[in-house]
């Protein structure tokens, strides 16, 4: 069966538009991995969650031509530089002899004063130079260790006809949207919002992946919107931050994506 997405008519496999109000229906395949009846424009399959857009074809690439190589001819070898010069056979010159080392210096001496023989006197020693006493050392202010505070990324829903900001729990993959009931309880309660009557008990699902947020309608009775577009049961939309979500028709329960 073929669910239109303007009034929720069901009609029969293979019809291209309703049977109540004569709206083109969208075309339908089957999920190559599961294989449920999904849209052919769906991202992902409701059923399993596989990745319809990521078939591609498989045909191998085309084989590049080869190369043809031009003839280089044969180049004759440069000529040397320098031309080397013959060794010559004469003989080697004699090594000389060494010559020896002279003798030491004997030290002068002087006759003083007094008549007697001294050695020469010894030249004074310079005056050792004056050295400037090290800078006293500066004192540097103690500082506290300042603290690396973690930016923590806060995701919410904010609910346009009150402002009134739902923050999404961040320990759970799966985010369920609508009122109470018996099957899935809602981890976001709509009920006390105005016209909460238009949304079903089990309306929408977020999907959490990594950073990565998903909405998913999952059988409403009343429809799930995106920026004024209907979503499709069982495709999946990526959030981004601004995104209108609406839950039911008319716009009257709306909320918008947001993080900060």
């Amino acid at each position: 069966m073929i669910v239109c997405p303007n009034c929720n008519h069901q009609n029969p496999d293979g019809a291209t538009q309703c049977e109540a109000c004569y709206t083109p229906l969208p075309a339908s395949m089957s999920c190559p991995n599961c294989g449920t009846t999904v849209q052919t424009d769906a991202s992902f399959c409701g059923q399993c969650g596989f990745n319809l857009k990521a078939s591609g074809s498989t045909g191998s690439p085309d084989t590049p031509a080869p190369v043809s190589v031009p003839d280089v001819p044969d180049l004759d070898p440069p000529d040397p530089l320098i031309e080397p010069e013959p060794l010559s056979m004469s003989s080697p010159s004699p090594i000389p002899d060494p010559q020896p080392d002279p003798p030491p210096e004997l030290p002068v001496t002087q006759v003083g004063q007094s008549g007697t023989t001294t050695e020469e006197e010894e030249k004074p020693a310079p005056p050792e130079p004056e050295t400037e006493p090290p800078p006293p050392p500066v004192a540097t202010p103690k500082t506290g260790s300042a603290k690396t505070q973690l930016q923590v990324q806060s995701v919410y829903l904010l609910h346009l006809q009150t402002q009134t900001k739902i923050e999404l729990p961040s320990h759970l993959s799966v985010i369920h949207l609508g009122k109470p009931n018996d099957q899935i309880p809602p981890d976001i309660d709509v009920s006390g919002f105005p016209n909460s009557e238009i949304v079903s008990r089990v309306h929408a699902d977020i999907r959490v992946e990594g950073d990565t947020y998903y909405l998913e309608d999952v059988g409403s009775a009343n429809g799930t919107y995106i920026n004024h577009t209907p979503l499709p049961k069982g495709d999946r939309h990526r959030l981004r931050k601004g995104d209108r979500i609406s839950l039911g028709k008319g716009d009257m329960v709306t909320f918008l994506f947001q993080v900060s």
